[in-house]
This record gives structure tokens, sequence and C-alpha cells, in this order.
């Protein structure tokens, strides 16, 4: 592939596991939108009009490859049957679910991963990424996201990374339920257009060689599926420190996906063991520090950036998670610049 390659030419030679000659940008931008459209994100959630206009507009100022359609690390929670109790500003919102659980046990009365698929904001979703695809004419790659069965799984018990420090906290049904949760919804995303679909592990227990193939085994249907469709699947590991813990059983794994761990300077030896240059199924993502506001350590986490780029020259660059609504898209366009150039 040559350097003008469009992002859909680059993204079929990485599913032929070619690499590319540069690294498809792909950051996730995505509840900014909701300062574009001056709306409370809880509302922006909940509209597709209002997403994909906004989005269209971010298009237009950030030239990456693709384009983030939606991105809601609650969206499976609630799909599932969970009430979401938003606060004011950017907090995040807590779950609540429909019978009380004791912690790290399953609630009853959940969806079944049918069921969930077809709930009210799977669908605002989806449709979100149909009017993209009409608006946006194919021209980026429509991205979307969904949790990590780990990731799930602790929202449905109540889990935390504090509290989820080992794998034996997770049963096999909660974990079954995730992932065939996260593969139903997924199976939605690529059937409406998007055509990368990052699988977001916040929450990551250390493994050991055994619990690494049940791990895969979680994450093949969802994987598979993605790639029936002719998506790319990025497995994003959202938590720096997790992917330090398990970079040996990460990287002994054939994953049939991108592996795409989070980039933060404090973390950053755990990238010896990253593959050297010409491993197709690597990516890299930026963490969130440095977008926030006067952020001492951008400068610093852009020359590591910089020169793992150079190193490994990944398949993909973007972000970790949804970059904060405070983003400079300036900023951005300098982290395109050292991914690209």
């Amino acid at each position: 592939m040559t350097e003008n390659s469009t992002p859909r030419q680059m993204l079929k030679g990485l599913l032929q596991g070619i690499p590319q000659t540069r690294p498809l940008f792909l950051p996730i931008v995505f509840s900014l939108g909701a300062k574009v459209e001056n709306l409370p994100l809880r509302e922006f959630l909940g509209n597709p009009t209002k997403i994909s206009n906004s989005l269209r507009q971010i298009r237009s100022h950030l030239r990456s490859d693709g384009v983030a359609c939606y991105f809601d690390p609650y969206l499976e929670a609630e799909a599932l049957g969970a009430v979401l109790q938003w606060k004011t500003g950017d907090q995040p919102p807590a779950i609540q679910w429909p019978h009380h659980a004791e912690k790290g046990e399953v609630p009853e009365g959940l969806r079944s991963p049918e069921d969930a698929a077809k709930s009210t904001r799977v669908t605002v979703a989806v449709e979100a990424i149909r009017r993209l695809k009409s608006l946006l004419r194919d021209e980026p790659l429509l991205m979307a996201g969904v949790a990590g069965p780990f990731t799930l799984a602790a929202r449905i018990t109540g889990l935390r990374q504090g509290n989820a420090a080992r794998r034996e906290d997770f049963t096999d049904a909660v974990l079954e339920l995730a992932a065939a949760t996260i593969t139903q919804i997924a199976s939605k995303f690529v059937e409406a257009g998007a055509s990368v679909i990052f699988i977001q592990e916040d929450i990551l227990p250390v493994l050991s060689a055994e619990y690494r193939e049940a791990w895969a085994s979680l994450l093949a249907p969802a994987i598979n599926i993605v790639r029936f469709y002719e998506a790319l699947p990025v497995l994003q590991i959202m938590d720096s420190h997790s992917f330090a813990q398990n970079k040996q059983v990460i990287f002994q794994q054939n994953w049939d996906c991108v592996i795409c761990p989070a980039l933060a300077a404090s973390a950053f030896s755990a990238w010896e063991m990253v593959p050297s240059s010409g491993f197709a199924n690597l990516g890299i993502a930026l963490s969130p520090e440095a977008f926030q506001p006067e952020a001492s350590a951008a400068e610093t986490l852009l020359e590591l950036f910089h020169a793992f780029i150079k190193k490994s020259r990944p398949a993909i660059v973007t972000t970790a998670g949804d970059v904060p609504v405070t983003t400079d898209l300036k900023f951005l366009a300098r982290v395109r610049e050292k991914a690209i150039f």
C-alpha cells in the first residue's frame, strides 16, 4: 500500500495482515459532539440527529481516518437493564440494577443478550452509524466501541479495578453473559456499517497463561463477527498498568485483531516487551492525561508516542478512550503529525 491509499484500502490491507506504510489515525472523539451541540451528554447520547450532525462538523476540522460514531462505556449495562443515575457536569453516571445483589454476584432480572441488542440506546447508536454512513459516503472509517468482557462483567457485579485484581473474582457465568452481550451489540454495529469496532477493557486482572486462553475464547465470537463483516476489530487495553502486568501473556497469544494498549509516561517501561517493527496487529493509544488542560506530561507523552511509532510502526494510532470535552482539536492535529509524518 502506498502513502496515498484511502483509509478503506488500508483497512483491507490490515485485515489481510499486510503492514501499511503509515498507521491509520483513529482518535476517539465522540462526547465532544455534545459540547458542539450545547447539550448535556445524557441528551446527546439519545439523539442520533445531533450525534451525526456534530460528528460531521468535527470531521471537517480533524483530518482523521475515522469518525467515532458511538462510544459510551455504560451502553451495555443500560442495555441489560440497569438504570443510569446521572450526576451534574461531566461526572459519570452511577449504575443501579433492577434487583440488589451482593458485590461480585449477578443481579436478577437482567435482559438476555439478544434483547439487550434491541434496547433503545443500542438502536440510537445503530441509527447514528447509518446516518453517518449516508452523510460521509464511505470516505472515513466508521468507528464504534463496546466494553470488553472483564469490563462489562465488573460493571454487572459491582467490581472495580481496586477490588478486581484477581481472575477468580469473576464467575464464568458473568463473563459468558458479558461476552454474549458484547457480541450481539457489536453485530448490530457492523450490520449498520461500522468498519472499526473497539473492544475496550478498562478492567483487566492479572492473567495466567490458562486464563489468557479463556479470555481469548470470550473475545473470539465478537472478533469473528466483526471480521465476517470485513470490519477491523481492535482490542484496546485502556489501563496502562494492566497492560504492564499482562504484557507477556498478551503478546504470547495469536490474536485475530489489532491489540492496542494505552501509552502513559508512568508505564513506558512496559513497552520494552512490544514486538519490533513489522508486527501488523499492534496499535497504540495516547493516554487521556495528555489531553488535560495545561497537562505537564503532554509534551513528554508526545515524544514517547513518536519514538514508539518509529520503533514499532503500529497499525493504528488512537486515544485511550473518548477524549475529554476540553480537548483542543489543534492538539489532536499535532498528534496526527507525530503519528503519520
